[in-house]
């Protein structure tokens, strides 16, 4: 089939790789002057299937208040007459149960851990080099509730074989040599041994150059203005270089999908989540982090990125706002210099970035068909779309060539809205 592909960042450059493998005929297109330079272009680096888990999760709505008069916040809340912002907050809590959270997080660990394969399989066949390390990462716990919360993680991990340690503060000194200068800052952590790192930006680059060699037609600077609904398809997609047609469409532009699809009658639960990062030089190696570390306090992620360091994290809800306001900033470095002081050569620029993540309700992303019977999706990834990207682009491209998928696929369907 001839498939169109809207979106260029990590999740719809892997699918017009995977599509194109398969031998689908593609054209990607995409608004940017080159691929991966809105949210995947600096994300915080880290490739995390065991820690995979649901925004939406029991306990959140208390936690959420708190977090809002913490001043480094991981959640920040921009009141606004926005009712697609209400309906997306309402349908988060519905799944602020036990039981929602465990089936989220079920279904995320699943496509994750198989997208990890996928990856390794990838770069492996591909000679891809993006800064990537396979050194873990470790969950950094600074009081002893946070511990005993992550046993129901723990359950989940148990039940999918995923390795793990739990680790008392001698423990996390080991994997994290560089904890050892603010050892009285936590008690404990949770390492997942098989996570991976990578400059996002730098991988979905070097896929993209290879795109020509399996003839995919790649059309930047193609703003895409509205998708065609004739009946029950979808006829052909304008943009500002005119209509671009094919067999089946393929809608890859995270926040952006809502809009674009709603004038063809498709409700997409997808809102934009804003998240920060900085990125420093290394000042002093023996002391900075040798993969990535999550800070569970503050949300925040650290990562060794090569010669720098990737500070990333935060979710601000305020619609598609691209302000970088400096207490953000502050609040990246505040992680940082807690707990790895002197890591960073902190007088360079810090290329403070903000992205915005597409994030479901249940965190989960949508990957699959629609009631278009030629139009499928691949969006609303939220925090893990470089971790999902390539099991998400090998599933939709399973189901897109009518193959039996590699991973249970219903519960990444949209139906599941209906």
């Amino acid at each position: 089939m001839r498939v169109v592909v809207l979106g260029a960042g990590v999740i719809g450059v892997t699918s017009a790789w995977y599509l194109a493998e398969a031998g689908h005929e593609v054209v990607l297109l995409d608004r940017q002057p080159g691929p991966a330079l809105e949210t995947s272009f600096a994300n915080a680096g880290e490739i995390s299937p065991g820690y995979a888990s649901p925004w939406a999760a029991p306990g959140i709505p208390v936690k959420a208040m708190r977090w809002l008069f913490m001043k480094h916040a991981p959640l920040i809340l921009r009141p606004r007459f926005d009712p697609a912002m209400m309906r997306w907050i309402a349908a988060m809590l519905r799944n602020c149960t036990a039981s929602r959270y465990a089936l989220n997080k079920s279904r995320m660990v699943s496509l994750a851990e198989y997208s990890r394969d996928e990856l390794v399989a990838l770069r492996n066949r591909l000679d891809l080099h993006y800064d990537h390390g396979s050194r873990g990462t470790l969950q950094l716990f600074r009081t002893h509730k946070q511990v005993d919360a992550s046993a129901g993680d723990v359950a989940v991990l148990q039940s999918y074989g995923v390795p793990y340690e739990v680790l008392d503060p001698d423990g996390c000194i080991g994997a994290e040599p560089g904890l050892a200068a603010s050892r009285d800052r936590f008690v404990g952590g949770l390492r997942l041994p098989g996570d991976e790192t990578g400059d996002c930006h730098l991988f979905t680059n070097q896929l993209a150059s290879r795109l020509v060699t399996e003839n995919v037609e790649v059309r930047y600077g193609t703003r895409i203005d509205a998708v065609d609904r004739v009946g029950d398809i979808i006829a052909g997609v304008r943009t500002d270089k005119g209509i671009v047609q094919g067999d089946a469409y393929l809608v890859a532009t995270g926040s952006y999908t809502p809009a674009l699809l709603a004038p063809a009658g498709i409700r997409v639960p997808v809102y934009p989540v804003k998240g920060y990062s900085i990125t420093l030089p290394i000042a002093n190696p023996e002391v900075a982090p040798t993969s990535t570390l999550l800070d569970e306090s503050y949300k925040i992620a650290i990562t060794r990125l090569g010669d720098r360091i990737r500070v990333g994290g935060m979710a601000e809800l305020s619609g598609f706002n691209a302000v970088l306001p400096p207490a953000r900033e502050i609040s990246l470095r505040h992680s940082l210099n807690d707990l790895f002081p002197g890591a960073a050569t902190n007088e360079a620029p810090s290329n403070f970035w903000s992205g915005l993540r597409p994030m479901t309700p249940d965190s989960t992303p949508i990957v699959g068909s629609t009631p278009v019977r030629n139009l499928f999706l691949n969006t609303g990834h939220g925090t893990l779309g470089w971790t999902l990207a390539c099991g998400s682009a090998s599933l939709i491209t399973h189901l897109i060539s009518g193959q039996k998928p590699p991973v249970e696929p219903d519960g990444f369907n949209i139906k599941r809205y209906s």
